[in-house]
């Protein structure tokens, strides 16, 4: 009898529970393979990914296509990915990935750089050109879309007429060095509410931080 009652007290309780896969997450930080890249601008993607992965105690694995772990974070599943594809390529993976793991295009986050952000500046957007970005221009051309959500890591512009190659695969500077573990965290901790609190709340409170 108090199934029956409970029932009718709460007959839409099954509709409002939310769906394994909505509580899963992709999240991809773009970069190139190679310890001769770890610690270039372009590779912050890779780099914000293994901050917190430290400050969360998982482990990433080489699978197909790239380094992949997860980790639960308040009920929640995130598949952090580094694609192996190189740059160019990173749409492959994050299909492949997306595709196998049945992970909802809302549920999806890349982490870039940007170099129309002043350094250290963390912008997240749920829709936008690829601002002449290759990860982000394969990303797109494989999904045929560009109404994904991309978190963007300020890099700046300080090179000349034709040197932003030579600027985005060159090293950190030691006046950046100096600045990068807090916005690191301050990425991470982005990264967590976006999983968990969803995009519109997250833009609201990081966005410009």
């Amino acid at each position: 009898m108090f199934k029956f009652i409970k029932s009718i007290l709460q007959p839409n309780k099954p509709i409002l529970e939310e769906s394994d896969n909505m509580k899963k997450f992709l999240i991809v930080g773009l970069g190139n393979i190679g310890e001769k890249y770890s610690e270039t601008r372009h590779n912050i993607g890779f780099k914000i990914l293994d901050a917190l992965a430290e400050k969360e105690s998982f482990t990433f694995e080489t699978q197909k296509l790239g380094d992949v772990a997860t980790f639960k974070y308040k009920g929640k599943s995130a598949l952090c990915l580094k694609p192996s594809t190189y740059m160019n390529l990173s749409g492959k993976a994050l299909k492949y990935w997306m595709d196998k793991e049945n992970i909802p295009l809302e549920n999806i986050l890349v982490v870039t750089d940007d170099i129309n952000l002043t350094f250290g500046t963390i912008r997240l957007k749920t829709k936008g050109s690829a601002g002449g970005h290759n990860g982000l221009k394969d990303i797109q051309n494989v999904l045929q879309n560009t109404n994904y959500n991309r978190f963007r890591f300020g890099v700046g512009a300080d090179f000349g007429k034709g040197r932003q190659v030579e600027y985005v695969l060159g090293e950190w500077s030691e006046e950046e060095r100096k600045i990068l573990s807090e916005r690191l965290e301050k990425s991470g901790e982005l990264i967590k509410s976006f999983i968990f609190a969803g995009v519109k709340n997250t833009m609201n409170t990081f966005n410009g931080t």
